[in-house]
């Protein structure tokens, strides 16, 4: 059966800039000689039916054949990284707004919701903990929802999209309610997949503070590296805070089904209080370094303090050393002149000269001593 003609958006426009472009290999018809695959991008593709896979098309170009064939059937196409002719394929079949196109091929796009006619472009920012590493590692999710299709262009390892499509088909009653299911269904995964993280992150503030209270210097770095990775878990998590209020907004006007309103709502719960956490993460990490701040600067003040004492006690022992050789050269002064034993030296024939001598280094050595002695050197 042919396939329904496409729907077009609200406003009218020139044809997208996909089909002026040579049509790539895998995009042909079938039955034209060619050899249908896929460049690797395409992780995989089915066709559903009242909920329940009817097929599984090794191409592109044979998902779209099939979705022509079953006019009320629903395609999931999932692609990570993939090639322009790809995209630009997909835009040419689902006719998908040539600035989402922009927008999937560029990436390192903010969390948003747009609406292009029939068309929802939704950019969600996926999170997992490295254990191993003790870091964040974050992925760019772009998903594509039409009357009847889904398309999920991934950026980065997470999230795992393909326990989603298993989650989804073991419960057809649920994935029967077409493609908003799907896109409840990712929005609910990329959140869970934030648990793990919180999880991690609230583990390594933990750790980070005994860090801090142990005096570990590597501990800033740390500190600082955590914190940009919760500037970015911010950023991916605050923007989705009011992209399901306004999925929720637009229950009555597109006629959501009530299980998925509820499934919705529950979502917002979990990113609300996911964005809550994050929130009291940074400022927990802005107090903490705050803390460490003041105890590195606490023990750079007692190691001055002990370097000064240390300076002190070394001057005194300096004065007494210098204050006990003044004393000691005034003896040495005196006899080295009266050493010298010249004949015309009239003390050498005094008979009090040694005596005198004798008083005059005495007399030399107390004063000098009681001079020192006043001032706090001995």
């Amino acid at each position: 059966m042919p396939r329904p003609p496409k729907r077009h958006h609200w406003r009218q426009r020139p044809a997208p800039r996909a089909p002026q472009l040579p049509t790539p290999p895998a995009a042909q018809e079938p039955g034209s000689g060619a050899v249908h695959k896929e460049q690797g991008s395409v992780v995989e593709a089915a066709l559903y039916r009242d909920g329940r896979r009817v097929a599984t098309p090794d191409s592109l170009a044979e998902t779209y054949r099939q979705l022509r064939e079953y006019p009320d059937g629903m395609a999931w196409i999932g692609v990570h990284r993939p090639t322009e002719s790809e995209l630009h394929s997909l835009a040419a079949e689902f006719d998908l707004h040539e600035l989402a196109i922009e927008d999937a091929l560029e990436a390192h796009q903010r969390p948003k919701l747009e609406r292009y006619g029939d068309t929802l472009f939704v950019v969600l920012r996926a999170a997992r903990y490295l254990d191993a590493q003790e870091e964040v590692d974050f992925g760019e999710l772009h998903v594509f929802v039409g009357r009847d299709f889904v398309i999920t262009v991934r950026h980065g390892a997470a999230p795992d999209l393909s326990a989603v499509r298993r989650r989804m088909e073991e419960t057809p009653e649920l994935l029967a309610l077409g493609p908003e299911a799907v896109l409840y269904a990712i929005l609910d995964a990329v959140v869970d997949g934030y648990a793990p993280v919180v999880a991690g992150v609230q583990n390594d503030i933990d750790e980070i503070e005994t860090q801090v209270f142990g005096g570990d210097p590597a501990v800033s770095r740390r500190i600082y590296e955590l914190a940009r990775e919760m500037v970015e878990f911010q950023r991916s998590t605050r923007p989705l805070v009011a992209m399901l209020h306004g999925l929720m907004a637009g229950f009555a006007k597109y006629g959501t089904d009530e299980e998925l309103q509820r499934y919705l709502r529950d979502v917002a719960d979990h990113v609300t209080h996911t964005s809550e956490r994050v929130d009291g993460f940074r400022q927990a990490l802005a107090d903490i370094l705050t803390v460490n701040a003041t105890l590195v600067t606490q023990q750079q003040n007692e190691e001055m303090r002990a370097m000064a004492e240390a300076g002190f006690e070394q001057n005194e022992e300096i004065k007494k050393i210098s204050s006990w050789a003044a004393i000691l050269f005034a003896p040495t002064l005196v006899g080295t002149i009266y050493g010298m034993n010249f004949e015309d030296m009239p003390e050498l024939k005094w008979a009090g000269g040694y005596p005198f001598a004798i008083l005059l280094m005495a007399v030399v050595c107390f004063s000098l001593y009681l001079i020192f002695k006043k001032r706090d050197w001995l």
